[in-house]
């Protein structure tokens, strides 16, 4: 059994337990506040009764025996202590509601709480807990309204300490807003009071358990055959490649299956917020950043991950987003023979991502003209990869744009391969094609003793 060891009868067998002065203490006023609100003659479990078995539950719980227990093993005895619980304070719970008592406290212990469940759903990306009364899930691309709560505030709250507390993080009044990860890679942000004033919010995007390929994104039209060809190749010839695309479109699926393309051979190094990438290759070693302490010490951001990585001898470097001065660092990299490596941008276009690199550059508080960082930047980025969810929710790429070098002061480029809309069906599907803009790619000529035992 998994209760707590007690000299006398345990606290869920005997009435007589609580009448003996004894045996304990007599229970204080809020004590027996709490066991008069137990008592509900309603037939709906709601959050008050729901909260006071979880409080008994715990209570009596050896989370020492609990943790050496088999998962069905530990569901079952949960499921006798939420029963003798419920006989003990005469609560009546029909079936379902015992059955969904016990899976949300299992859900608990072993996972994160009622939105556990989401998590094992493969049909489901994104999951936004908007504080105790509203979970909404993505699906395809679509947002809707799932049937998931928590009890309260406080429950909420809890769930997103304990994720904080597993990564090392903090989440509360002075620290209330953090970046996280799960166990299995998914990543977390989280924003609670004062600066979420309807309660404490989670935003989960989940990680996918199966890392697709470039030819699995095909075959689920986010690209065409041409282009699975055009990517591959880039690859192999060690070219900088960075994904561009909005929030939500897709950039790390796309990293993660353009990075399958990596020969075994090379050292990868990567460098994340919290770390997602799902990299198959032996020699890979994953960075990342630590946030500022309580104390406004020991913040490790990535500009000095790609510092230190440019010191550990790589062969190419993935960093999982630029945001800022990392920007110039990682410049510096694709310059310096660190060929093949790859970061994500937030932007709309490929044009527009090459403006961001610009900016964040010069967030980097170098004194440099600006002819002379696109100079940098034309020199050390080849491709520009776009990807963008439709707004039927599907996620394609909707350009391959290579960079061809300067040109009097402006970086000049070209468009390879691009999706063109051709109409919105009855059911808001967008329909179009992948065109080819008929130009070769400058880099089949320069890099063709890469590939060309593969052609």
């Amino acid at each position: 059994m998994i209760i707590k060891a007690t000299s006398k009868k345990t606290h869920v067998q005997a009435k007589s337990h609580s009448q003996s002065s004894d045996a304990q203490p007599k229970e204080d006023t809020a004590r027996k506040v709490s066991r008069a609100a137990f008592v509900d003659n309603s037939d709906t479990l709601n959050a008050k009764n729901k909260r006071l078995i979880r409080n008994y539950l715990y209570e009596q719980i050896d989370p020492v025996k609990a943790a050496s227990l088999s998962h069905d093993r530990l569901r079952n005895q949960i499921d006798i202590m939420i029963r003798s619980i419920c006989d003990e304070h005469r609560l009546q719970l029909s079936l379902e509601e015992e059955a969904s008592v016990c899976k949300d406290m299992f859900h608990e212990m072993v996972g994160i709480g009622p939105i556990e469940p989401l998590l094992t759903d493969d049909s489901v990306n994104d999951i936004l807990v908007n504080g105790a009364g509203q979970v909404f899930v993505e699906r395809y691309g679509k947002l809707e309204l799932s049937n998931v709560r928590f009890i309260d505030e406080e429950h909420v709250l809890n769930i997103a300490q304990r994720i904080a507390a597993a990564v090392g993080r903090r989440i509360d009044e002075t620290q209330p807003m953090v970046d996280a990860r799960l166990a299995d890679g998914s990543r977390v942000n989280i924003i609670t009071y004062p600066l979420a004033i309807d309660g404490t919010t989670i935003s989960i995007r989940k990680f996918m358990r199966r890392s697709m390929s470039l030819e699995d994104l095909s075959s689920r039209g986010a690209m065409s055959r041409d282009m699975v060809d055009v990517l591959r190749r880039a690859m192999q010839s060690k070219l900088n490649i960075i994904v561009s695309g909005g929030t939500g479109s897709g950039k790390t699926t796309l990293l993660n299956a353009l990075s399958q393309k990596i020969s075994d051979e090379d050292r990868i190094i990567t460098i994340e917020d919290a770390a997602e990438l799902q990299l198959q290759q032996i020699h890979v070693v994953r960075l990342e950043t630590r946030p500022v302490s309580a104390e406004g010490t020991g913040q490790i951001d990535q500009r000095d991950l790609v510092r230190n990585a440019l010191r550990m001898r790589p062969d190419r470097i993935i960093l999982g987003e630029v945001r800022g001065g990392e920007s110039f660092d990682m410049l510096q990299a694709m310059n310096t023979g660190h060929d093949g490596s790859l970061c994500t941008v937030h932007s709309n276009t490929p044009r527009d991502a090459i403006m961001r690199l610009e900016n964040m550059v010069m967030m980097a508080s170098m004194q440099l003209p600006i002819e002379a960082i696109r100079r940098q930047i034309a020199s050390a980025v080849n491709l520009i990869v776009q990807v963008e969810r439709m707004r039927d929710g599907s996620r394609r790429i909707v350009s391959i744009t290579e960079v061809c070098g300067m040109e009097d002061d402006v970086i000049q480029t070209q468009e390879l391969f691009a999706f063109r809309t051709d109409a919105v069906d009855s059911q808001g599907k967008v329909i179009g094609e992948f065109v080819s803009s008929g130009q070769r790619p400058n880099f089949y000529t320069s890099h063709a003793h890469f590939f060309e035992e593969t052609v």
